[in-house]
């Protein structure tokens, strides 16, 4: 039986949008489980192995979330600051997994706090990733009021990646919530103006804006599926690709 063949990616620099609740366990209740993140790493170095230049954007809702800190009393700025450190944390737990599976990375984050991460230097960003390097981008935008969907475009945009992939826990985008309707339909492509007129949950406003305005595709996809990502990055039709 003849071997099969690695899969070729079709892009050659992409940035891998990760929500902080990646992180968390489903059975030891811990915001950031060791051993999901070494899966997650994993996953990213397959990435790498296949030649593609990555770039990861990790947001900190398994950590605190701004918007729901508000409902507590909390001051907008104030929480938004307190989620930008917390996408850190989950950004230096990343760099650790990565690091003791051989792949070279940095951290690279909107707020200076040199003594645990580089600032984002968008040249020395895309030194470190011309040299194979992963780069993980935290503290979002660094500014509140924005997602780290937002953070996750704007980065992309600016290092000329050729496609942001969100990693999800579903296998795409659908016409409606599949849980609740059996008849909902899986997109497997649809245009940004379709995803806009039928207000489909991709990302918020501001993000899906900059992609559309750059012309970056967004592949939405199930992370968590083996496999799925290096067949995403091949082209396959895996999850769902918003793009012209």
């Amino acid at each position: 039986m003849a071997k099969n063949r690695p899969l070729k990616s079709r892009y050659r620099r992409i940035v891998l949008k990760l929500s902080g609740e990646a992180f968390q366990s489903a059975t030891s209740g811990l915001s950031v489980d060791p051993d999901v993140v070494a899966e997650i790493a994993r996953r990213v170095k397959a990435v790498r192995d296949m030649g593609v230049q990555v770039a990861v954007v990790i947001g900190g809702g398994n950590i605190f979330r701004g918007t729901s800190g508000e409902t507590r009393g909390v001051d907008r700025n104030v929480g938004d600051q307190m989620g930008m450190l917390a996408t850190v944390i989950n950004a230096l737990a990343l760099l650790d997994a990565l690091e003791r599976l051989g792949v070279d990375t940095r951290v690279q984050t909107a707020i200076e706090m040199r003594q645990i991460a580089e600032p984002f230097i968008r040249r020395r960003a895309l030194r470190h990733l011309e040299k194979g390097r992963v780069v993980i981008f935290g503290c979002g935008t660094g500014n509140p009021y924005f997602t780290t969907d937002t953070a996750a475009a704007l980065r992309a945009s600016e290092i000329g990646a050729d496609a942001l992939f969100k990693a999800t826990k579903v296998d795409g985008i659908y016409t409606a919530d599949p849980l609740k309707d059996p008849g909902a339909r899986r997109y497997r492509r649809i245009s940004y103006l379709k995803a806009l007129s039928r207000q489909l949950k991709i990302m918020d406003a501001a993000a899906f804006a900059l992609c559309m305005e750059n012309k970056i595709p967004i592949a939405v996809f199930d992370f968590f599926k083996a496999g799925n990502i290096e067949r995403a990055l091949a082209g396959e039709s895996v999850g769902t690709l918003v793009s012209e």
